[in-house]
């Protein structure tokens, strides 16, 4: 396993923990704050989003790199498309029927949770669908 997978790994099972322990693996936390009768998960996404937001302005002020691969901090700002839209208009709508979105599933598959195959199901299918789609795409401008 090469140290950039490795990293990830990590990463993933660190975040898959802290998400658990935050009750975003949760449907009835999930479903309270859908219905804005829970601000508790709205808080922590604020709270994650202005801890990235800053840190990582940080570190690219300061011209940091990134542990693996080495690289320099630095992103782009596309503008926003009309896919971009669609693509948070399925998302929240996935998320309101599933009571879930695609970080908490696997936690709560971890924690054992067997419904969750379905939602995973349905992430599968939507990815697979966007491939394929994106494969299309690609036959039909090289053609």
């Amino acid at each position: 396993m090469t140290p950039v997978r490795a990293a990830g790994l990590v990463a993933g099972v660190a975040f898959g923990f802290l998400i658990s322990g935050g009750q975003f693996t949760d449907p009835d936390r999930i479903r309270d704050m859908l219905l804005l009768e829970d601000e508790y998960l709205y808080v922590m996404m604020a709270a994650a989003v202005a801890v990235g937001t800053l840190g990582s302005r940080l570190l690219r002020r300061t011209g940091a790199s990134t542990l693996l691969p080495h690289e320099r901090v630095s992103w782009t700002n596309p503008n926003v498309a009309s896919h971009h839209v669609v693509g948070a208009a399925v998302v929240g709508l996935g998320w309101a029927i599933a009571d879930s979105c695609p970080a908490p599933f696997a936690g709560q598959l971890a924690q054992g949770v067997g419904w969750s195959l379905f939602t995973i199901a349905g992430v599968l299918l939507g990815v697979w669908l966007y491939l394929r789609r994106q494969d299309r795409s690609a036959v039909t401008t090289s053609g």
